[in-house]
């Protein structure tokens, strides 16, 4: 299948401070990849990067053959990307249900269109909440809400960056099996997580990353019986 969204050559900086250097990853629709790496390797730059956060110093950013590289970040976002930072930063003084309708987008074709109603189906507890302001919300809370408000934009692609950092185990499993589900109904998904378990159990191939370079690529099961790789890129002496 041809790719959805494509990154070629990527190069960004912080300063004088080289970060990316020439990362290079492809996403078809309807699968999830997971980016991994240690802390500092560049995996979350890669991520505000695609999505304009970041400007790019060199290289490509194509969603369905159109590069987006350089363009800001509301004309990604138009464009067909959605970004959940690690962050959250939701709006704290809106409710959850205010903090739902801001990012809603327009249909867009080639993507499900998502409303609050499925929303709330995913994730039970923010209807109760629906008229609390957000800032009053758990760490957990704050997770589901960013999710939410960024699939009401109606990605074809969407960014997420550590969704399980800090969660409770059972909110763990409600956010991973969402992920999946966006999944299913067409939504390519790129998923920067620490925890290695839930990144291949999700994933249906990874990407590692090491210095800003992508310095593996391949499935879950590839990755699992490559012990050099798994030393040398991802584990903690």
């Amino acid at each position: 299948m041809t790719a959805l969204l494509e990154v070629e050559g990527l190069h960004a900086h912080y300063d004088k401070s080289h970060i990316l250097h020439g990362v290079h990853l492809a996403i078809r629709a309807g699968e999830i990849v997971s980016l991994l790496g240690r802390n500092g390797s560049g995996r979350s730059t890669t991520l505000k990067t695609i999505m304009g956060l970041v400007r790019p110093t060199a290289g490509a950013v194509r969603l369905d053959g159109v590069d987006l590289a350089g363009e800001l970040a509301f004309r990604i976002a138009r464009a067909g990307l959605a970004y959940v930072p690690e962050e959250r930063e939701i709006f704290a003084n809106l409710t959850v249900d205010e903090n739902m309708r801001i990012g809603m987008q327009a249909p867009r074709r080639g993507a499900p269109v998502w409303t609050p109603e499925q929303m709330y189906g995913y994730f039970p507890l923010l209807r109760e909440r629906r008229t609390t302001l957000a800032g009053m919300l758990s760490g957990g809370e704050q997770q589901m809400l960013t999710i939410c408000r960024s699939l009401l934009g109606n990605p074809r692609v969407l960014l997420v960056d550590e969704p399980t950092e800090g969660l409770a185990p059972k909110i763990v499993e409600v956010v991973t099996e969402v992920i999946r589900d966006i999944c299913r109904q067409g939504v390519a998904v790129l998923l920067v997580e620490q925890k290695l378990t839930i990144a291949l159990r999700v994933a249906e191939r990874v990407y590692v990353m090491g210095h800003g370079q992508i310095v593996f690529e391949g499935t879950p099961a590839l990755l699992r019986n490559s012990p050099d790789i798994r030393r040398d890129w991802l584990e903690v002496a």
